[in-house]
C-alpha cells in the first residue's frame, strides 16, 4: 500500500527485454535506504518488486499481463519515473490509499501553465469513469492528486502546485502523452457493493 506522495523522480538506466518480459532498472538515489529484495516499490504508480539492488540501483522484472496494462515499454533508458516506498504502519497519510495497481491507461489532452502553478486536463478510460468524483481522490503516475473538474466522458481536471511540479514528472507531461491511472480505492470497493446489490436483484 502506498499514499501517492511520491519521494523521488527517478532515473531509468535501463529497461531490457528478458524472461518474455521486461528487465528494468532504476537510481532510486536515496529512497535506495532501507529497500531490501523482495520490498514493493511504486513505480510510475505501479507497485513493482524489487529483485535485485547494486547500490542504489533497483531491479524489478515486468511480466507480460504488466506490460498490457502499462507504458513501461514507452520508457526510454534515459526516463524518469516517479518512486514511493511501501507505506509502513503507523506512517502519515499524506495523500491517499494507493493499491499500485494501474486500472487504466489515461491521455493528456491539455496543459494549462498559470505562472508557477498548472493545470492539467486528462480523458480517462471507460473502465474508470465510475471511479471518478469530483473533489475526489485520483492517482496519475503515482501522485495523488484531487480531481478539481469532472467532465462528461471521463476527462477531468487537476491543479499542480509548484511542490508536484518540481518533485514528480508531471512537469514533463506534453499534450498526447499516456498516463498510468488508479482510480480512488474507496469508490471501487462503492462501485462493487453497488454491482453486487444489483446482482442479487437480478437473481431475486
Amino acid at each position: 500500500m502506498f499514499t501517492g506522495i511520491v519521494e523521488k523522480a527517478a532515473s531509468v538506466v535501463s529497461a531490457e527485454e528478458a524472461k518474455g518480459g521486461l528487465l528494468l532498472k532504476v537510481d532510486l538515489g536515496p529512497v535506495a535506504e532501507g529497500v531490501r529484495g523482495g520490498d514493493s516499490i511504486c513505480v510510475a504508480g505501479a507497485c513493482l518488486t524489487v529483485i535485485s539492488l547494486e547500490e542504489s540501483i533497483a531491479g524489478f522484472d515486468l511480466s507480460p499481463e504488466t506490460l498490457e496494462k502499462t507504458r513501461f515499454r514507452e520508457i526510454a533508458a534515459d526516463g524518469v519515473v516517479n518512486v514511493e516506498r511501501a507505506l509502513r504502519v503507523g506512517d502519515r497519510l499524506g495523500g491517499h490509499f494507493v493499491s499500485g495497481h494501474v486500472d487504466g491507461l489515461g491521455k493528456v489532452l491539455n496543459l494549462e501553465v498559470q505562472e508557477e502553478f498548472s493545470v492539467h486536463t486528462y480523458q480517462a478510460p471507460p473502465e474508470l469513469f465510475s471511479c471518478l468524483v469530483p473533489k475526489g481522490s485520483v492517482t496519475v503516475e503515482g501522485v495523488s492528486l484531487t480531481i478539481a473538474e469532472l467532465h462528461k466522458g471521463g476527462v477531468f481536471t487537476v491543479a499542480l502546485i509548484p511542490e508536484t511540479l518540481e518533485r514528480t514528472t508531471l512537469s514533463r507531461l506534453s499534450v498526447g502523452d499516456g498516463i498510468h491511472l488508479e482510480g480512488d480505492l474507496l469508490a471501487k470497493f462503492v462501485q462493487r457493493v453497488m454491482e453486487c446489490r444489483e446482482e442479487n436483484q437480478t437473481q431475486e
